[in-house]
């Protein structure tokens, strides 16, 4: 490698999140040090998902078909649809393995701001999902951010007295110190106060 490949190699790297150039360089680094360890099946393995890698068709998951698992999955097919802004909050749903129906990704949030209206997104297709797919409920899992609630109510005006439509629980996380939290959280929390 002459030092103008890694320089580049460097400069992609810390394209990445959550990698800045200092990061960046220590990764590449370590990979140069661990060449047959960890780089040349790193290098396999981005080239094998730069050839595969799709959106599925129905959802907006990704993974390596047109129609993702979940979506081909009929054990799945619980009449519940929960709808994300991307596909990393559906990868984080995944991995608390507590919900069993389908998913739908938004691809972002509103933003009039941003000029991000709902044709942006996949809405359209959201709506058409419920029809075709007979989805007795929504599951509105969007951050609590502006944005995300913008979207929250769009989407439930879209399909008010259609489908039973929730959002998840917001407050207090499990394990947090209200000294730590932020004014927004304890609101929520307060406001979504159960009895005991």
């Amino acid at each position: 490698m002459s030092n103008n490949e890694i320089e580049n190699l460097i400069e992609l790297m810390a394209k990445l999140p959550g990698l800045g150039p200092r990061s960046a360089r220590r990764a590449v680094l370590h990979l140069i040090r661990k060449r047959a360890l960890l780089l040349t099946p790193l290098s396999d393995a981005m080239q094998a998902v730069a050839v595969t890698a799709r959106e599925c068709l129905n959802c907006g998951n990704v993974g390596t078909t047109e129609i993702c698992d979940i979506c081909s999955n009929e054990k799945r097919a619980t009449g519940e649809l929960c709808v994300v802004e991307d596909v990393s909050d559906l990868w984080a749903m995944e991995r608390a393995n507590v919900f069993r129906g389908r998913y739908h990704v938004l691809g972002g949030t509103l933003s009039p701001l941003d000029g991000v209206g709902p044709e942006d997104l996949s809405i359209p297709r959201l709506l058409d999902r419920v029809e075709s797919e007979h989805i007795s409920e929504v599951i509105l899992a969007l951050n609590a951010t502006v944005d995300g609630q913008t979207t929250a109510h769009y989407i439930a005006d879209q399909l008010e007295e259609r489908v039973c439509l929730t959002s998840l629980a917001q407050g207090v996380p499990i394990g947090g110190e209200l000294d730590y939290l932020d004014e927004g959280t304890i609101g929520a929390a307060l406001t979504a106060r159960k009895a005991l």
